[in-house]
């Protein structure tokens, strides 16, 4: 009996079925930091499909031609506190890392639920995915800070998808023009009776997450103009686009929201590539944490996002380092089981890696992000003062020392990382610069 068992259960694995509980958004370790726990809200989930009219067309240019126009298609899944008993749901047909494969994500967001309203407005956070990549692969952000009262809204982006990647060029000119849009296009909803989010948001506290191409795009919003080195290079900037976006220019100025209010860059890319120089960067005026692997090799880090941190003098900032992580820290959802087989690049690439870490489990990083996030947020979008305490900790964790009293209160030499665990606070360090 018990061979039969095993080899029913070794046939059903290798047939790559994926359960209900497989492919899940909303994973919490047990030793996961206090604040990457759930908040007290039910949370609702849609999609809404935009249309940003008359935008460059930068898939289509031709040299020595006018520029072309298109009208920009930018879908966005937007989590809300929802006023329903219910959890659970499933996000369908999303597509994995090759472009090609589709599966089924699972989170506790209920679909078209009902929004909950409160005596007050939620603060909004905008989500920005990397190149490639989709409106769900930072999700584990949108449910989690939605249950705390935030609305959350994910973008796709369009010439940046894993199915419609193209131009480089594309990217590089409409991460911001998009993170705009969005903004305007939920404060044109909110102020609509007939909407869901009528009423429900409060754009004047706005904040942004961008990962790897959208940290360049946040960093842009936040006051970055780019560097004159790459705007006359035709390769990525074809006709000279990227000079709307020169540090200094009227074009980049105009292109500056004071909605935003608090920005989170992970894994931010454009400063070893000389996108950015000291001159743009001291231009940076909304609050930053940026977080990074030490090991990035697609962004970098002592010449890449630790640079950023060390140069925009004139804001408040954070870093948070995953030692020996590589580009995919803390962003990415943990891979999906389809994307364990899913190949792509002639066969030479597994969808997996794209999610994936070497050396740290995603799951991990997600929820110590979580964590993080929540705190920051709280402070700079709900002026929730008590989360300091989380943020303004020694910097290195490895260092902390863990002491409790007989009654379980903590000795006065206790400096362990708030939130976490006794034996969690590893390999990460925190560190905090004040605007000059």
């Amino acid at each position: 009996m018990k061979n039969t068992l095993l080899l029913i259960l070794m046939s059903f694995v290798s047939t790559g079925n994926v359960l209900a509980s497989d492919n899940r958004v909303d994973g919490l370790r047990p030793d996961a930091p206090e604040l990457a726990k759930a908040g007290n809200h039910h949370i609702g989930v849609r999609t809404i499909n935009l249309v940003h009219k008359n935008q460059i067309d930068v898939v289509n240019i031709v040299e020595g031609q006018a520029l072309p126009l298109y009208d920009r298609l930018i879908t966005i899944e937007v989590w809300y506190p929802a006023d329903t008993l219910e959890k659970g749901g499933v996000y369908e047909n999303v597509f994995l890392r090759d472009g090609k494969t589709q599966v089924s994500l699972y989170g506790s967001a209920v679909r078209d639920a009902a929004p909950k309203r409160g005596e007050q407005k939620y603060p909004l956070v905008i989500i920005s995915h990397g190149y490639p990549g989709n409106r769900y692969l930072m999700s584990h952000f949108g449910e989690n800070l939605a249950s705390k009262g935030y609305v959350v809204a994910s973008i796709d982006h369009t010439d940046s998808m894993y199915q419609d990647a193209g131009a480089f060029g594309s990217t590089l000119l409409n991460r911001p023009r998009d993170h705009n849009f969005v903004l305007n296009e939920i404060e044109r909803m909110s102020g609509e009776k007939s909407h869901f989010l009528h009423e429900l948001v409060d754009t004047d506290k706005t904040g942004l997450i961008g990962y790897s191409m959208g940290g360049y795009g946040a960093v842009i919003t936040g006051g970055g103009g780019i560097s004159q080195t790459n705007i006359t290079d035709p390769r990525v900037s074809p006709e000279g686009i990227l000079s709307t976006l020169q540090s200094g220019s009227d074009t980049h100025e105009a292109l500056m929201d004071d909605r935003f209010k608090a920005i989170v860059a992970i894994a931010a890319w454009g400063m070893k590539s000389g996108f950015w120089d000291d001159v743009g960067l001291k231009k940076v005026r909304t609050p930053f944490m940026f977080i990074s692997g030490s090991v990035d090799d697609v962004s970098g880090y002592e010449d890449g996002t630790k640079d950023i941190f060390n140069k925009t003098i004139n804001i408040d900032r954070y870093l948070l380092t995953f030692e020996n992580a590589n580009h995919n820290a803390a962003a990415p959802i943990p891979a999906p089981a389809e994307a364990w087989n899913a190949v792509y690049n002639s066969g030479n690439s597994v969808a997996f890696s794209h999610y994936a870490d070497p050396v740290w489990d995603t799951l991990r990083m997600n929820n110590i992000a979580e964590h993080f996030t929540s705190a920051y947020f709280g402070k700079y979008l709900k002026n929730d003062i008590t989360m300091d305490s989380y943020l303004h900790i020694i910097k290195n964790a490895d260092e902390g020392v863990y002491v409790v009293e007989e009654d379980g209160n903590f000795k006065p030499e206790h400096t362990y990382w708030k939130g976490f665990q006794n034996r969690t606070a590893k390999g990460l360090t925190l560190e905090y610069l004040p605007k000059k």
